[in-house]
């Protein structure tokens, strides 16, 4: 009895195991079906570099300008920008990163216990210029945040903003100083710039998908 109880168990688990695991996998394949990509890497790359010599056109001061990403992708693309300048200038420039998780006007929708990390402004701000880097331009309300936390540390003489795609339907009167790509969208829309550090791909891109997928 207890050999054919065990039996039963044993084949109940990998019944469950092999369910589970299909399931995962359809659904996995479901979303990706709805999911388009709109940058491939290719185009990713050409974009940084675009935006690379567009901010070395620009920047007159290097020892006062300093780039910031916002967590958690404006960093890594901000990162991208760096070391793109760094491959084409020989005077790189300085870097921040910027965590807005506590200046955001809709942190109760988020979640009830949100996950804040460290900001690491390592400079004085005061008089510097700052581009601060995020991935998406949409309503305005991240870089509203963004503005809000820099002026905590203090107050840099000019704030500019560089994004990879700057999608419409802004809020607020906020615009991009640097834009990778203009990309018209319907409010419903997702539009996600995925980077190989956090998103499990293989390279940059970015993709559209309907906010229920």
């Amino acid at each position: 009895m207890d050999r054919l109880l065990i039996f039963v168990i044993k084949l109940l688990t990998y019944y469950y195991i092999t369910f589970t695991i299909y399931t995962s996998s359809y659904m996995r394949r479901l979303f990706m079906e709805k999911e388009k990509i709109l940058i491939n890497s290719a185009e990713m790359h050409a974009i940084i570099e675009r935006m690379t010599f567009q901010i070395i056109e620009k920047v007159n001061d290097y020892d006062n300008t300093y780039i910031v990403g916002i967590r958690r992708r404006g960093e890594y693309i901000a990162n991208r920008i760096i070391d793109s300048i760094n491959r084409h200038n020989k005077r790189p420039l300085k870097s921040g990163i910027l965590d807005i998780t506590l200046y955001r006007d809709d942190l109760s929708e988020i979640s009830n216990m949100p996950e804040v990390k460290s900001s690491d402004i390592g400079f004085d701000v005061n008089g510097k210029t700052i581009i601060v880097v995020d991935d998406v331009l949409f309503t305005g309300r991240t870089i509203r945040s963004a503005i809000d936390a820099l002026l905590d540390y203090g107050r840099p003489a000019k704030i500019m903003l560089a994004v990879i795609v700057d999608r419409g339907h802004k809020e607020l009167p906020i615009h991009a100083d640097f834009t990778g790509k203009h990309i018209p969208t319907r409010k419903s829309e997702v539009i996600h710039v995925k980077v190989k550090e956090i998103d499990n791909v293989d390279d940059d891109c970015v993709t559209i998908s309907d906010r229920e997928a």
